[in-house]
């Protein structure tokens, strides 16, 4: 299992980006011009590493690879947003990896990026900001660039991204230092861990209380160890909990009322189901349905 913090220290161990991994200071894909950019390079580093995995390291300094972080993201419109508009998209992961040094809020943002094909060329399905339907773009050295004749897909960093994910492999050592240092941060909101499959292991805390039987948490933070992932945050919300030996799951609710009857409605649903073979899947699905007044 490779360890995600290492995994950044490693590549940026690279100081100049290269053909398979970028970094940004912040990505925006909320404006048309941060997401055609995003865009651009996404489809660059698929069709520049067909046979292995490349990266956007988000929350560095570009001058000196200083990791300052970002905010949490919620992940869950990225491969929509890259289905949407390329042709033959990659699959596309974007993780919150939190660094012992950043405060309890900021995060350093991983995007792995692997090719479903290491034939076929990944392209712009339609227009975006300046950019044309049809655009092919590749990586040249630092650089997303756009390619119009000659376009070919070579195996060129297959190598040398094996020898660094090689690197980045997680020990018991990382695995217990990792729940100490969640335990020892979060104190004061009653952190617990859990062991999945004997191999995963998984920490939260939150303040907890109790409407009618049903107990809800806010603050909440919830860590998958194992890979130094952030993969719940919330200051505000409140959320239930539960697990079994193969899942955990956490639901949103949000608190909805006329004339001092609130209730407390499902808003969104989070399962983190892990497999035998040392993989795990999280899943996000979306449950409100408006109340009716």
């Amino acid at each position: 299992m490779i360890n995600k913090r290492l995994l950044i220290k490693n590549l940026l161990a690279h100081n100049d980006e290269n053909s398979f991994y970028d970094k940004k200071r912040k990505i925006d894909i909320s404006q048309r011009e941060g997401k055609a950019k995003f865009l651009k390079h996404i489809c660059a580093l698929s069709n520049s590493n067909p046979n292995n995995n490349s990266y956007i390291v988000i929350g560095v300094e570009d001058e000196d690879n200083k990791i300052v972080g970002v905010d949490f993201f919620d992940d869950s419109k990225i491969q929509n947003l890259i289905n949407a508009y390329l042709s033959n998209p990659p699959i596309v992961q974007y993780e919150n990896i939190p660094f012992p040094h950043l405060q309890d809020d900021k995060v350093v943002g991983l995007v792995t990026i692997r090719s479903k094909s290491n034939n076929e060329v990944t392209s712009l399905r339609r227009n975006i900001w300046k950019y044309y339907g049809g655009a092919v773009f590749m990586r040249e050295g630092s650089m997303s660039m756009p390619k119009v004749f000659d376009i070919e897909i070579k195996d060129l960093n297959s190598d040398i991204v094996t020898a660094i994910e090689s690197h980045a492999q997680n020990n018991i050592e990382h695995t217990l230092d990792g729940v100490f240092d969640f335990m020892n941060k979060r104190q004061d909101f009653s952190p617990q861990y859990k062991v999945f499959r004997e191999y995963f292991v998984v920490c939260w805390a939150g303040q907890r209380k109790e409407i009618g039987t049903v107990a809800f948490y806010s603050r909440v933070d919830i860590e998958l160890i194992n890979e130094q992932v952030r993969l719940f945050y919330s200051a505000l919300d409140e959320v239930s909990i539960q697990f079994d030996e193969g899942s955990f799951k956490i639901i949103e609710y949000v608190n909805l009322g006329l004339h001092n009857q609130d209730k407390y409605f499902p808003l969104e649903k989070t399962i983190i189901t892990f497999e035998n073979n040392a993989n795990y899947n999280l899943e996000t699905s979306l449950l409100f349905e408006p109340p009716q007044y």
